[in-house]
């Protein structure tokens, strides 16, 4: 390999994920019988410029402005005070840990942190100032259970939920709401009405359920392509299929890319212009939790990802946000293969996702992010915003016609025992970094069992 090859190929790693049905999971062929990538020379001056982390925040508040119908500088001060006000709701939910039921952020009418509490006394509205605009803080009370009742309500009850209606249902927690959100098949509505329904499934939880359907009828593994093409052989059938890479990773001595569990396990990284370098298979890991692979490379990786659609120019990875730090309302923005660049609203935290998708049944540990941006080929995406690293897409749920009624995501609390999210000690936050993440819920078994 060329010292130009090599310098593309350690500065221009992005997404993760491998090509298939969404419906189904099955993977497509790309290609048959299996050819050999070619290696090319890339000259220096076509390598992606690295954006800074000013131009990466305000590119997303592009994406803000067009969801939400405010001007661009007002949309990039509220996405800056959303990074910012992590530290300040991390401390109310220690503060408030009894009363808490959720803590959502609200855009419309106006921008403002709403934190949801049991009982009946109240607590004094705040005002902070983050994003160099005011942002209100309002409480509300009335919330029949806490977010750890609700939290323990789906850890112990998943399965007799699952059972109680004929098709298997997504799970999660609406922290704006302070309930169990089940997310069922259109006929398990039609069969018995909403209201009876949401009745049978609250007396199985012990808590507020509401039931949704968004008229899915399918929730899958996307198993896509994401930031920049990776290619792989299944020995079971000798064919070539194509994935994505993503976030990078580090053992300490080592430097690879984290990815979906479902490519192939030896993979070929190929460059916008052809060039060719191999990743080797480490480990696989896609049971309960998680849905990750990682594939050393015998070169040093740089920790920069694709944001845009075309793959013009990277961004550094500075940080991550931990799981426990996750709000209702965040906006974060994602990469795919198939449906490029776009930016949403959090839905639902502790997320189970429908059917026996991780090896099994999925754990209560997914994040939902609303649609309509996801499709098959976007599976191992990096969900990101500005040059803070969220986790990686593994899936997504879909309406009869096909259209994403929302996507959900690994966080990078996830990451494989001994690997972590690699970081530009240059790279900046437009933000403070985000605490550190706590350890997973004691009901999270401790084990990583390879799905294959």
């Amino acid at each position: 390999m060329s010292s130009r090859i090599g310098r593309w190929w350690r500065g221009a790693l992005g997404a993760v994920a491998m090509v298939a049905a969404a419906s189904t999971g099955d993977a497509q062929v790309l290609a048959a019988p299996v050819q050999a990538p070619p290696t090319v020379a890339v000259e220096a001056d076509a390598f992606p410029p690295r954006q800074s982390a000013d131009a990466a925040i305000t590119q997303d508040a592009g994406e803000y402005a067009r969801l939400y119908g405010v001007p661009l500088t007002e949309a990039r001060a509220r996405l800056i005070a959303q990074e910012e006000t992590v530290p300040v709701t991390d401390r109310l939910a220690i503060e408030l840990a009894d009363r808490l039921a959720g803590i959502s952020i609200e855009h419309r009418p106006a921008y403002r942190i709403v934190v949801l509490l049991t009982g009946d006394a109240p607590v004094p509205d705040r005002s902070i100032v983050a994003g160099g605009i005011a942002v209100p803080i309002v409480f509300r009370t009335g919330a029949s259970a806490t977010r750890a009742a609700l939290e323990l309500a789906l850890a112990s009850h998943q399965t007799e939920l699952a059972a109680a209606v004929a098709h298997p249902p997504g799970m999660g927690i609406d922290l704006a709401t302070g309930e169990l959100v089940v997310i069922v098949n259109p006929s398990d509505v039609d069969r018995e009405g909403v209201d009876a329904l949401t009745a049978r499934l609250t007396a199985i939880a012990g808590v507020p359920v509401r039931v949704r359907t968004d008229r899915v009828v399918a929730s899958a593994d996307m198993m896509a392509e994401g930031g920049a093409r990776v290619v792989g052989v299944d020995p079971a059938d000798g064919r070539r299929y194509a994935c994505t890479t993503g976030f990078v990773v580090t053992d300490g001595a080592r430097t690879g890319i984290a990815t979906a569990a479902h490519c192939p396990d030896e993979l070929t990284y190929i460059g916008p212009n052809g060039e060719a370098q191999a990743l080797s298979f480490v480990g696989q890991w896609g049971w309960g939790y998680q849905d990750v692979q990682v594939n050393a490379s015998a070169v040093p990786l740089q920790p920069a990802f694709f944001a845009d659609t075309g793959k013009t120019v990277s961004r550094a990875v500075a940080g991550r946000r931990a799981l426990s730090s996750m709000r209702a309302g965040d906006v974060v923005c994602h990469r795919g293969e198939r449906t490029g660049y776009s930016c949403a609203p959090v839905e639902l935290v502790s997320f189970a996702p429908a059917g026996q998708l991780c090896g099994g049944a999925c754990l209560p540990t997914w994040v939902t992010v609303a649609g309509p941006s996801c499709q098959g080929g976007d599976s191992g995406a990096p969900v990101f915003l500005g040059t803070r690293a969220f986790g990686l897409v593994k899936g997504g749920s879909y309406r009869s016609d096909r259209s994403c009624a929302f996507y959900f995501f690994m966080s990078t609390d996830y990451l494989p025992t001994g690997w972590r999210l690699l970081k530009d000690p240059t790279a900046t936050h437009v933000v403070p970094a985000a605490p550190p993440a706590p350890a997973p819920p004691p009901y999270y078994p401790p084990s990583q069992v390879p799905m294959r």
